[in-house]
């Protein structure tokens, strides 16, 4: 490969945006605590919040849901 056609290569995958699996690494690895600065700084430089907040919003969504299931579930044992 020319040093062109690789340099075009990484051009097209800026543009694209972050796949399914990074972002749910993100929104994974926020949540916990543990996202390091430089992946951080990644996730800041995508074009568009628009994949992260949306996953971000269903992510609090299924953990909340979970909760009231796994309490509904305690406390019905009892």
């Amino acid at each position: 490969m020319t040093q062109s056609s690789e340099t075009e290569k990484k051009d097209q995958k800026k543009q694209r945006g972050p796949g399914v699996f990074k972002v749910m690494q993100s929104i994974l690895a926020g949540a916990f605590g543990v996202q390091s600065d430089k992946r951080r700084e990644e996730d800041f430089s995508s074009h568009s919040p628009w994949p992260y907040i949306i996953a971000g919003i269903l992510f609090t969504a299924s953990f909340v849901v979970g909760l009231i299931v796994i309490v509904n579930l305690v406390l019905a044992s009892q």
